[in-house]
């Protein structure tokens, strides 16, 4: 059939071919995922980090973690049940509902994406933030997402982010705040050529040459354990490889040509067997990515990694109600603002332009009591 020909002759690389089919298949839902985050912004966003963080920050966390966590379990429902992709998790298992900080190898542009297959089966989706290069906070739509999110945006130059991040950190102390945060030490994707930069690197300065990542920067990494040590419960470092070292793309993803499978290793390591001072925190963790880089040499030799873990399988029944929820809500949503009342356009032009402000500017707002408490100090400052 003409339909089933592949568009590129490139997708005999990949593990389906991209037919005419998949690629309509793709396309809607790429379309419905980018609409129904644009309404969900627009119309949850002010109430969620306007309205109710002045009264409460808590308040606000919980609810940001509440309606976008729906619309962000959609994605692991589109990689596991529509994709057919097959995540396999190994290494130790984890208990619910910790706070932790993660670390992870940073394979492709879409590593993140399947930490969230885990974040959900750990009732963790809605308050996992990361740490990501400021570049993607200019993306159209999902810029404004990550700002909701408060993932934290960097230079990756450390002149530049060391004030940022100790700053944003900060902000995530409470322990009655649920978190998981994500960090990726290499600083960028792995690929042959950076590869090469980071085993002369480190052939110069004695450190050890890792031949499957990067060799991992340190100081956000310690910045992250100064900051929050107290509050964690644990370090989760994570090792990413996907079937065939066949790397995805997220065009791979969305209309699912790749991958087949993804396995992640996860060690949980408790926060006390962390090491406080920076020089031995910095050498903890290159020791990490050395473990990393072998448990990636085993793979290729076994196809596995040891010791795989048996997660409880998505329900098919949540996500075609997920589905169904968060479509049901855009479709509602948009009539109203396109054939209904002029308040609701009204609502929608304050509420996109709030967005954009306050994410080209990084804007995240306290709790009355924060202000006032801030207003009353000054006054006593003047007075003395």
């Amino acid at each position: 059939m003409e339909a089933l020909r592949p568009l590129n002759s490139d997708s005999r690389l990949k593990h389906r071919p991209l037919t005419y089919a998949r690629f309509l298949m793709g396309l809607i839902c790429f379309v419905m995922f980018l609409s129904t985050a644009f309404i969900c912004l627009v119309y949850l966003a002010p109430l969620a980090v306007v309205v109710i963080s002045l009264v409460s920050k808590r308040c606000s966390r919980k609810a940001v973690s509440f309606f976008f966590g729906i619309w962000l379990s959609m994605w692991p429902y589109l990689f596991e049940k529509i994709n057919k992709t097959k995540v396999v998790f190994s290494g130790d298992r984890i208990p619910m509902k910790e706070r932790v900080l993660l670390i992870a190898n940073h394979r492709t542009e879409v590593d993140w994406m399947f930490l969230w297959d885990l974040a959900l089966r750990k009732g963790r989706l809605g308050c996992i933030k990361y740490i990501l290069k400021r570049s993607l906070m200019k993306l159209p739509i999902f810029g404004w997402g990550f700002h909701i999110l408060e993932f934290i945006p960097v230079e990756r130059k450390w002149e530049v982010d060391e004030q940022i991040l100790y700053h944003k950190l900060s902000t995530f102390k409470d322990p009655q705040d649920p978190l998981w945060l994500a960090l990726f030490p290499e600083g960028t994707d792995y690929t042959e050529k950076k590869s090469e930069a980071s085993k002369k690197f480190a052939a110069e300065v004695g450190l050890p040459v890792l031949t499957n990542v990067l060799l991992p920067r340190t100081k956000g990494f310690y910045a992250c354990l100064l900051a929050l040590r107290g509050s964690l419960d644990a370090v989760y470092d994570i090792t990413i490889v996907y079937k065939n070292h066949q790397c995805p793309s997220f065009r791979d993803i969305v209309f699912g040509i790749d991958p087949s499978e993804v396995h992640l290793h996860v060690r949980r390591i408790p926060m006390d067997e962390i090491p406080v001072s920076e020089t031995k925190a910095s050498s903890w963790l290159v020791d990490t990515f050395k473990m990393k880089d072998q448990l990636l040499s085993d793979f290729k030799v076994q196809g596995h990694f040891p010791n795989q873990v048996k997660e409880k399988e998505l329900s098919t029944f949540k996500c075609l109600f997920t589905f169904t929820v968060v479509v049901s809500f855009t479709a509602m949503f948009v009539y109203l603002t396109l054939f209904s009342l002029i308040w609701f356009k009204l609502y929608v032009g304050l509420s996109c332009a709030y967005l954009a402000i306050a994410t080209r500017f990084n804007l995240q707002l306290m709790p009355l009591t924060y202000y006032v408490k801030a207003i009353y100090s000054k006054i006593e400052q003047k007075r003395e």
